[in-house]
């Protein structure tokens, strides 16, 4: 379907061939949900042995009676997942309760209002606070800046990561901008894994930029492959060190989308400066995590590659739904200009750019048809979408059956909305 080149008169064959067909799908009255990533219930099923792992055994290595209050920093069998899952030491690690997320918006109210080095540092006492956000990216980073009243660039994703050129520019520019959302490998939405000089890059943002400066880097698909030889992402807290400016990015991970989704571990990484400030502001928060669900986490994965074993079991699952989202993709538009996307490699989204002035559009189709999608300019900062163009497709929780269906729908609703643009323009 070239529309380029397309008389009014094929235009108007093709819209009335696709409108019969959309309306034969709303009758039908779908249900199907592609909206966040999250995992499927079979997924979920492969971490039902935790139950009862424990059997009566609340006593660490350590001497630690995980029934009890205390331990901030977690349990050491914890943060050693997160050591690992990281690329980090154990003493830069601690472990928290089921969500990332908490420890994002944690550690950024926390240097928004008491800092991060000591008296003077907190980011509120410097006038407008200002964040970088790639795009497009993740919803819930902006909604966390938004609570916070820090005002939110974008900056444009490439292949390898954020544009650095870009990114170089505006921090040394203005210090105000006091740091920077990033998914480093398998970025949501468009799964892109950052590149070895774009690590080393962001690594020497440090040196720059003003001030209290802080990259929240969120590694939430670190260990999410789909592929067999998957691309290393090269370690930050490494770059860091070698740049001389550990203190300036903040590791985030979790076990949310490993084991069961609601009652995962969280991990935060940084340097020893940086955890000391956080533990402190923490201590007034909590007398300390679910310990006992951190050790249950670390008895399931107590044998040697147990978590890698785990994780692809998980890919097995996944791999076949990106590939039903893939397949009609291809088949739908690899001769046209209707759409682009990016094939991922891992974790949970496949993004996709309509022509200018149509994710919406489509969005609605696809909803009135009863297939939800990610409200269009979710991956944008206040939820728009300059180009109104990118849709983030999560294929996951749905069957691959389902998914067959989804997409057969999602593909029919992109070709009515870019038939109809294509008429209302000639």
């Amino acid at each position: 379907m070239n529309l380029s080149n397309a008389s009014v008169e094929q235009l108007q064959e093709w819209k009335q061939q696709l409108s019969a067909e959309y309306d034969n799908v709303l009758a039908r009255k779908l249900n199907l949900d592609l909206t966040r990533g999250k995992p499927s219930a079979e997924q979920l099923s492969l971490s039902d042995a935790m139950d009862g792992i424990l059997a009566g055994d609340y006593i660490t290595a350590s001497g630690i009676d995980v029934r009890n209050y205390g331990g901030l920093e977690g349990i050491p069998e914890a943060r050693a997942i997160g050591s690992d899952i990281l690329g980090v030491p154990v003493e830069n690690v601690l472990a928290g309760g089921n969500s990332s997320l908490t420890l994002m918006y944690q550690t950024m109210a926390i240097a928004h209002q008491f800092g991060l080095a000591g008296e003077g540092s907190a980011w509120s006492q410097e006038g407008t606070v200002k964040f970088l956000c790639p795009v497009p990216g993740y919803d819930r980073h902006y909604s966390v800046c938004e609570h916070l009243g820090i005002e939110m660039l974008t900056v444009a994703m490439t292949s390898t990561g954020p544009d650095m050129d870009q990114v170089e520019k505006m921090i040394a520019a203005d210090p105000s901008i006091k740091g920077m959302w990033c998914v480093p490998k398998y970025s949501n939405p468009t799964g892109v894994v950052y590149s070895d000089e774009t690590v080393e890059r962001i690594a020497k943002l440090g040196n720059i930029a003003g001030k209290n400066f802080r990259v929240f880097w969120d590694n939430a698909y670190a260990i999410h492959d789909l592929s067999d030889n998957p691309v290393a992402l090269a370690n930050i807290f490494e770059a860091c060190k070698a740049a001389g400016t550990e203190d300036s990015v903040i590791q985030f991970a979790s076990t949310s989308k490993v084991t069961h989704a609601g009652s995962g571990v969280a991990f935060i990484a940084a340097s020893n400066a940086n955890l000391k400030f956080f533990k402190h502001a923490l201590g007034f928060m909590t007398i300390g995590p679910d310990k006992v669900n951190q050790f249950r986490h670390a008895k399931f994965f107590a044998a040697d590659g147990a978590l890698s074993a785990h994780m692809a079991k998980h890919a097995a699952i996944i791999k076949p739904r990106f590939a039903s989202v893939l397949k009609h993709l291809e088949a739908a538009f690899s001769d046209n200009d209707l759409g682009e996307w990016e094939s991922a490699d891992g974790g949970y989204f496949i993004s996709f750019d309509t022509r200018p002035g149509l994710a919406q559009k489509v969005v609605k189709l696809a909803g009135d048809a009863g297939v939800k999608l990610t409200p269009a300019g979710a991956t944008f900062p206040y939820g728009k979408d300059p180009q109104d163009s990118n849709i983030r497709i999560a294929p996951t929780v749905p069957t691959v059956d389902q998914v067959e269906e989804a997409m057969q729908v999602f593909v029919l609703c992109v070709k009515l909305a870019s038939v109809e643009q294509a008429l209302a323009n000639s």
